[in-house]
């Protein structure tokens, strides 16, 4: 595993491409950004930058207090909706 940052630039611009996975990782209810990274098999700060995207959009929410750990939970906005 490399430990080269990526320019944010090119993060960023996988956004779209990520909603998929994120989703699909959020299927079974809320995750932290930790979370989700390890379910889709991405670096934790390249997910932070694409939830925050999705948060911002309006396809993610908060759902809870942040956990022990400082860590907020999300879930998509359908899946909020029908619960």
């Amino acid at each position: 595993m490399s430990t080269t940052l990526r320019d944010p630039r090119e993060i960023i611009r996988e956004e779209p491409m990520m909603h998929s996975p994120i989703l699909w990782a959020l299927r079974a209810g809320p995750l932290t950004v930790p979370e989700i990274a390890e379910h889709i098999g991405e670096p934790a700060n390249e997910v932070l930058f694409w939830v925050m995207g999705m948060r911002r959009y309006g396809h993610l929410v908060e759902v809870e207090d942040p956990t022990d750990e400082g860590y907020f939970r999300y879930a998509s906005v359908h899946q909020e909706a029908t619960s």
